[in-house]
């Protein structure tokens, strides 16, 4: 329904790999079905929205932002008071792959069901065999529920949005194509649920199947094009550097992952096979290109080493900081890291400024959002690889900054704007839905209402004349 949810889903900073399997637990269950349904979930990124910092994993409670308010993910712990213990391999399936809870309720599409719904029978007998054995029961609800205003409030809606834009359909191999095209094309459409980010939505918040991975908005990140396309895609990336960063987030002379990729590597593809992230580089590859009109070149061409700073030694800093230049911004906050000629660092850890597709886009967002809020990885390391300025610079600098960086570093037709940057800062652009629903339910009424009064005169007449 909605490409936000995964932004806030990387707040719960665990491990799938650190979930303890309690087979030994759980007599009868079949050890390799666990540990088979495990590598799934977490190819599928479950502990990402299910699980809080320092909580229980899987036992829910994380607030997920969207347009329409925040959506609480539940507790899908095997408890039978507060998870999801009771339910059936039927029950379970209907839930993860068609969005309906074991109640009959719907769920929103905030759990990627749309996405799950290819995932296989035997696949899905195998997650639920991991969640019902391998997964701790914890017997405490979530703090908050989803409370989201009227008319969404109203689950049976989805009903209707799930008969227009579900597909409930398995994932069918292609014949003509490889092993590994399958295979690939089976995790990149199902569990690891790419579209669900990189797919822009259409009024009603549904997929547009025709821009398929053609980039999208996620509220404050930008997920970007990653079709096959030279310029706007990775249509210049070899499967092995595109396999590479599936893996740790980083190509060379081309991207580092940061925001909610950044968290779907860490809780999840790093964790994957070699020969399962090549088969999704293969696959991914493979998708037609779509192309931005704006990427003149390939985004990852933009840019040159450059240094202004020589230019501000002795130069005093204006009274009012925010009259500072781009040059003195980024001498102060930028350059101990990113050098002075914006190279970055010689292991590659900071990645210089030009040919890099964030500073190369069109869509320059991600340069906003790494200069509000940093870049963060959970991969074993400290952590922080690049420090949020949320606090420390305010709107009009971070706009300066931005501009400064495009100018020397990147595309330099694009711009940091002011309403961007404030936009940004307070979560992204609200959305016009609600009010558009609570509109045509209104218009409904009225026409209904229209009828209704059209039918009873004509009814009088016909009495009359009678």
């Amino acid at each position: 329904m909605m490409a936000t949810f995964r932004t806030a889903a990387g707040a719960a900073l665990l491990s799938l790999a650190a979930l303890p399997v309690l087979a030994a637990q759980a007599p009868g269950a079949d050890v390799q079905s666990i540990e088979r349904g495990r590598y799934l979930a977490t190819a599928g990124d479950c502990i990402a929205c299910h699980s809080v910092p320092g909580g229980k994993p899987m036992a829910g409670g994380l607030a997920l932002a969207t347009p329409l308010g925040a959506i609480v993910a539940t507790n899908i712990t095997p408890s039978k008071t507060h998870g999801i213990g009771n339910y059936t391999l039927a029950q379970f399936s209907a839930a993860v792959r068609h969005g309906v809870r074991a109640d009959g309720a719907h769920l929103y599409p905030a759990m990627p069901y749309t996405a799950y719904a290819k995932v296989t029978d035997d696949d899905t007998a195998a997650l639920y065999t991991y969640f019902m054995h391998g997964v701790e029961a914890v017997d405490t609800a979530p703090s908050q529920k989803t409370d989201l205003p009227f008319p969404f409030n109203i689950r049976l809606s989805m009903a209707g949005w799930n008969l227009l834009f579900l597909d409930k359909k398995p994932f069918v191999a292609d014949a003509s194509k490889s092993m590994e095209w399958n295979r690939g094309a089976y995790l990149a459409q199902g569990l690891a649920h790419c579209s669900t980010c990189h797919t822009p939505r259409n009024a009603l918040m549904a997929e547009q199947l025709s821009q398929d991975l053609g980039g999208a908005d996620l509220g404050t990140w930008y997920a970007p094009n990653i079709t096959s396309d030279v310029n706007s895609g990775v249509g210049g990336w070899s499967q092995q550097e595109l396999a590479g960063y599936l893996r740790t987030g980083r190509a060379a002379s081309k991207a580092q992952a940061a925001g909610p990729m950044a968290e779907a590597i860490d809780h999840s593809l790093k964790h994957l096979s070699d020969a399962d992230l090549n088969a999704i580089a293969h696959y991914i590859k493979s998708v037609p290109a779509i192309r931005d009109k704006a990427d003149v070149k390939p985004v990852t061409q933009w840019g040159q080493p450059g240094n202004e700073l020589g230019a501000i030694r002795g130069v005093p800093l204006p009274q009012d900081l925010n009259r500072m230049s781009g040059a003195q911004l980024y001498d102060a906050q930028c350059a101990s890291c990113h050098h002075a000629r914006g190279e970055g660092s010689a292991d590659g850890s900071l990645p210089p400024l030009f040919h890099n597709s964030v500073t190369g886009r069109s869509n320059s967002n991600n340069l906003v959002m790494a200069i509000l809020d940093g870049v963060e990885r959970q991969d074993g390391g400290s952590g922080h690889l690049m420090p949020a300025f949320r606090q420390t610079l305010s709107d009009e600098q971070i706009v300066t900054l931005g501009n400064y960086v495009q100018q020397m570093y990147g595309n330099p037709a694009v711009k940091v704007t002011p309403q961007q940057v404030t936009t940004l800062r307070n979560g992204g652009a609200p959305s016009n839905l609600i009010g558009l629903a609570r509109a045509g339910i209104i218009v409904g009424v009225l026409v209904l209402l229209g009828l209704l009064l059209w039918w009873r005169g004509r009814r009088r007449k016909e009495t009359s004349a009678v």
